[in-house]
């Protein structure tokens, strides 16, 4: 997983909590929240190739979240 340098949960966790700095102060809480609660449902899970997917989802989640809300994503500063 190249993208954002993103290769295991904790990066993940990390580059999504810093997602939520680019979107409006009104929407980060939610975000935020969000994050943090899918990263503890997820704890648990071992398979290797799972996680993987769950990383290559959440990225493309983020990227379609900052799209909409029209935040800057780092490829186009």
């Amino acid at each position: 997983m190249a993208k954002q340098g993103v290769q295991n949960s904790k990066q993940l966790y990390k580059y999504l909590l810093r997602a939520c700095k680019k979107l409006p102060e009104e929407s980060q809480g939610h975000y935020k929240h969000h994050v943090r609660q899918s990263f503890h449902s997820h704890a648990d899970e071992s398979d290797p190739m799972r996680v993987q997917e769950i990383i290559r989802k959440a990225i493309l989640d983020a990227d379609w979240i900052l799209n909409k809300y029209g935040a800057k994503t780092d490829g186009e500063r």
